[in-house]
């Protein structure tokens, strides 16, 4: 299988982004695969949940020029991360100015795709210079959503965005699909939101549900994924399930014209 670069992608902040790379790297991981996760946000939320948030050197670094990522790369949790810190905002606005400023990421991971079967990245919350390297530099995104009212407002410029980037600058990358977060059955807004998305975008959805849970949220005080955390809890059921599920997906997505 060759490696499996997927971007977690949503423009739109506190959906899931962050926990969903967490969570989903550590059950690949568990699964026996070898993984790397980028922290390409400023804000850091990635390195900072998992334990990480005092690294010496981040992603700003490789950015730079002065490191390699293989030189930042920190092993936590049978995974491998590359942190981010706040110093990447000023490689955002330092990258505007720059030749092939949406490439540099792919150039860094240049040979280093091929020492794992998954490089997940978490991108910042917006459509910015960073989120375009993310995606030049990716095969794959996964777009992980809340069945909220605005959320069909958001998919549809996450979508947008991703065929801008495949018909400009990157014509392999592909939705590796939607992913449903934060998932409150009881909510009659869940099911309606769910149906319209189903009927109305032809892209794959996983068959797995992230249920609001509790232990989601407790995890990420103690430096930890949910499956570390509590391996019992429904988190980390519906983790291990999505994992399992993005592994079988061998099949190319079908595009839509959008």
């Amino acid at each position: 299988m060759r490696t499996q670069i997927i971007s977690i992608v949503n423009q739109k902040g506190g959906t899931g982004k962050t926990t969903t790379t967490i969570n989903l790297g550590s059950a690949l991981a568990k699964l026996g695969k070898k993984v790397l996760l980028i922290d390409l946000d400023p804000q850091g939320n990635l390195s900072y949940s998992i334990g990480l948030g005092d690294a010496k050197h981040s992603m700003a670094h490789v950015f730079e020029g002065s490191k390699n990522i293989s030189d930042i790369i920190v092993s936590k949790d049978g995974m491998e991360i590359a942190p981010g810190t706040g110093d990447l905002v000023d490689i955002e606005i330092s990258l505007v100015t720059q030749e092939d400023r949406e490439g540099f990421l792919k150039d860094r991971l240049a040979g280093l795709e091929k020492e794992y079967d998954y490089i997940l990245i978490d991108s910042p919350p917006s459509l910015s210079m960073l989120t375009l390297n993310a995606l030049n530099a990716s095969t794959e995104v996964l777009i992980p959503l809340q069945l909220e009212v605005l959320t069909m407002q958001g998919l549809s410029q996450i979508l947008n965005t991703v065929k801008q980037v495949r018909d400009t600058l990157n014509p392999r990358l592909t939705v590796k699909g939607i992913a449903f977060v934060m998932y409150d059955k009881r909510r009659k807004l869940s099911t309606e939101v769910y149906d319209y998305i189903r009927e109305n975008v032809d892209e794959n959805i996983f068959k797995t549900f992230i249920r609001s849970n509790v232990k989601i949220a407790e995890a990420p005080s103690f430096g930890m994924s949910v499956i570390d955390y509590d391996p019992n809890s429904s988190g980390a059921s519906d983790y291990m399930s999505l994992a399992k599920e993005l592994v079988r997906s061998a099949k190319p997505v079908k595009q839509k014209a959008y």
